[in-house]
């Protein structure tokens, strides 16, 4: 239990470090470059690169919302308007969404948290990782740093301690171990303070909830025409492996068995030796029709359910995977399905495309939003509709009300985080 508080104290610290040179240097980096845009509107610059700005204020608040849902449990739902199918291109395109961008009320509620992320932000998150690192300065002080210091300038403050003496740098010692002891309870609280506060600002207010309300019901309609269409292509495609695999297989079978029996008592060697071609094409065809119903519903996961399906892929996977599973129930057969043949294409893209050495699978269920994190070490770079697949599994999760999100910059590493809003049996 020690140990492990020891841990998560040190990991919390590390990211509120993290946390605080990205929101001081890239709130204010954002803020600055959008408000600058903004401004150059009038002048004509600003239509073509205040969408370009605003986009990635997105991006950036979007990071921090994977980051919020993955290290403290923290969601941020994501309230932006979507563009719509027509949207024209080129340079009136480029206007049109500029005006899109800047009607949308999360935009400007974006500017203020970065404001809010680059001060009060900042102010909370950097006491995760000084409640560390101060300590380890007042032991430093009592192994005799003290002396030179207080001979060149009269003393040093630790804290409230004036250090004069080896009993005041002795003070600053225990200040500082208390200090360290406070750390194994505070940070995790600190870092997850830092995100309910960007809650508190990126979260959906009540007009906005009612706007993303009527959203959810377009989106969910759109995907259940997504669904139907799905399932009619699945359909098609199973029938297309049928014909021209199993099927065929059996027909030539069947063909077989009747040359065989008219050679049986005319040439046995030649019916031998058809027989063992017949025998070898029910082979295939059994094998074919395995991994047909294997495609369709994988029987480790209507057996065991998905902790143990994931478990499975990640073995057949050609790389090094760590799969972590917290799954104290079952799901419904639908939703588990929809789970694993997400996960299934996201490390499909991972080993295709990523050029990944290792990827980390995280599986978990908490307050009735089943969560799955696929993360590799590879290139970066992967886009929801840049052709990766991801289109296709963010349409099989909106079957479910479940959402994508990826972060992935160039360089990696990539992480895509699925929600599926469900309950356990």
């Amino acid at each position: 239990m020690k140990t492990s508080r020891v841990r998560e104290a040190l990991v919390s610290g590390a990211r509120g470090l993290y946390l605080a040179i990205i929101s001081l240097a890239g709130s204010i980096t954002l803020f600055v470059l959008a408000v600058v845009s903004i401004a150059f509107i009038v002048l004509g610059i600003g239509l073509f690169t205040t969408p370009v700005v605003l986009a990635a204020v997105a991006r950036f608040a979007n990071l921090r919302r994977v980051h919020a849902a993955e290290w403290a449990g923290v969601r941020i739902p994501v309230p932006y308007r979507q563009p719509p199918a027509n949207e024209p291109a080129g340079a009136v395109g480029q206007v049109a969404r500029c005006l899109r961008m800047l009607k949308d009320p999360a935009t400007w509620r974006d500017l203020q948290w970065l404001l809010v992320d680059m001060t009060a932000g900042f102010t909370v998150v950097i006491f995760a990782p000084a409640l560390l690192l101060y300590p380890v300065y007042g032991w430093v002080l009592a192994l005799g740093v003290w002396r030179p210091i207080h001979s060149a300038g009269g003393g040093e403050w630790y804290g409230f301690i004036h250090v004069t003496s080896q009993m005041t740098a002795n003070g600053a010692a225990v200040l500082g171990t208390a200090l360290g002891v406070l750390a194994l309870f505070a940070n995790p609280a600190i870092v997850r303070g830092h995100f309910l506060l960007a809650r508190s600002l990126l979260a959906p207010t009540t007009s906005m909830r009612e706007r993303e309300l009527a959203l959810r019901v377009d989106r969910l309609e759109e995907t259940r025409h997504d669904a139907v269409d799905t399932s009619a292509a699945e359909l098609r495609r199973i029938e297309r492996d049928l014909h021209d695999g199993a099927q065929a297989r059996l027909v030539a079978m069947g063909m077989d068995l009747g040359t065989i029996e008219a050679l049986v008592e005319k040439d046995p060697a030649k019916a031998k030796e058809m027989l063992a071609k017949a025998r070898q094409n029910s082979g295939e065809a059994l094998t074919e029709l395995r991994d047909l119903v294997r495609g369709i519903h994988p029987p480790v996961l209507a057996e065991r359910g998905l902790g143990d399906a994931v478990q499975a892929l990640a073995l057949r996977l050609p790389l090094d995977t760590e799969v972590d599973v917290e799954l104290p129930g079952r799901l419904d057969e639908p939703v588990e399905a929809a789970a694993y043949f997400a996960v299934s294409e996201t490390l499909t893209n991972a080993v295709k495309y990523a050029e990944a050495e290792r990827v980390w699978v995280d599986v978990h269920h908490a307050a009735g939003m089943l969560r799955i994190a696929v993360t590799d070490n590879g290139k970066g770079g992967a886009r929801i509709g840049a052709g990766s697949g991801l289109s296709g599994i963010e349409r099989r999760l909106g079957t479910f009300d479940g959402v994508l999100a990826v972060s992935s910059p160039v360089g990696g590493p990539t992480m895509v985080t699925m929600e599926i809003p469900c309950e356990l049996s």
